[in-house]
């Protein structure tokens, strides 16, 4: 399978670097994260390198997604504390991607466990209905079949 030198990730998948490894197939791999939001929390990773969500293709895509279904909901019945999930991916430097090798986050959530997402000051302001046309416009005419 297609590699990235210096990528952690694909050091995991080539047995290089230790993980403790959740759920594995001939696509994907699931394993816990060492610096978790909470305990539970893990990945889902492409086991061939894929930077970002650009070179993923609808098929691991979908995979991944299942996966972490099958995933969520043995987490809500390990034991392990968990009132809610979060299922997280950034794609870029922008949206707070470090690790260039796309990953679906898997985190178990609880009443006051100090996670959350910040705000800005212009996040939630409602924009007139043009503008909103405006955009879903660039993005339909984008669309590739």
């Amino acid at each position: 399978m297609p590699m990235e030198q210096d990528c952690v990730f694909c050091d995991i998948i080539n047995d290089k670097k230790p993980a403790s490894i959740v759920y594995s197939d001939e696509k994907v791999i699931a394993f816990m994260v060492i610096r978790p939001i909470n305990p539970g929390h893990l990945v889902v990773i492409p086991k061939i390198h894929t930077p970002g969500l650009s070179e993923l293709d609808e098929e691991m895509g979908a995979h991944m997604f299942k996966v972490a279904l099958r995933i969520v909901n043995a987490l809500k019945k390990s034991g392990i504390e968990c009132e809610g999930i979060n299922l997280f991916l950034s794609d870029g430097k922008a949206a707070s991607q470090e690790i260039f090798h796309i990953h679906l986050h898997i985190v178990p959530r609880f009443l006051g466990d100090g996670f959350g997402v910040k705000y800005g000051p212009n996040n939630f302001l409602e924009p007139r209905r043009e503008e909103l046309d405006k955009i879903a416009t660039m993005i339909r005419n984008s669309l590739e079949e």
